[in-house]
């Protein structure tokens, strides 16, 4: 199975971005095989609906679960009408968050955010 990470830096000892829609990479790993891709987020930059642009470059990417410590619910509506499974990161590296979902640790983000549409983080 394929998950995505947003990320900081491309490498797995990057931490997860704080932002899903503004994340600098995705990381797009394969539980299966366990390669790593990581693509740049050209929506970072968007003036508006970077949240929305972010989950389609995910679902291009053929990932099954996202992994994130928060998402705005436009970029949720996006993700969920493609049948991807959103899971509450923890704090830490891609890497760390790698192994707590392949071990079950992590539960489904259960928290959706109005988003912030060109307001930055909260």
């Amino acid at each position: 199975m394929k998950i995505a990470i947003p990320t900081v830096e491309k490498t797995l000892n990057s931490n997860v971005s704080p932002s899903f829609g503004r994340a600098e990479y995705f990381l797009i790993y394969d539980t299966e095989t366990k390669e790593s891709l990581f693509v740049e987020n050209t929506a970072k930059d968007s003036r508006g609906g970077a949240g929305i642009k972010a989950a389609q470059i995910v679902i291009d990417n053929k990932a099954k679960a996202l992994l994130t410590p928060r998402l705005g619910e436009n970029a949720a509506e996006v993700l969920k009408s493609s049948n991807m499974n959103i899971y509450k990161s923890i704090e830490g590296t891609a890497e760390k968050n790698i192994e707590a979902f392949t071990g079950g640790k992590l539960s489904l983000l259960g928290e959706i955010h109005e988003g912030f549409h060109g307001r930055g983080l909260k």
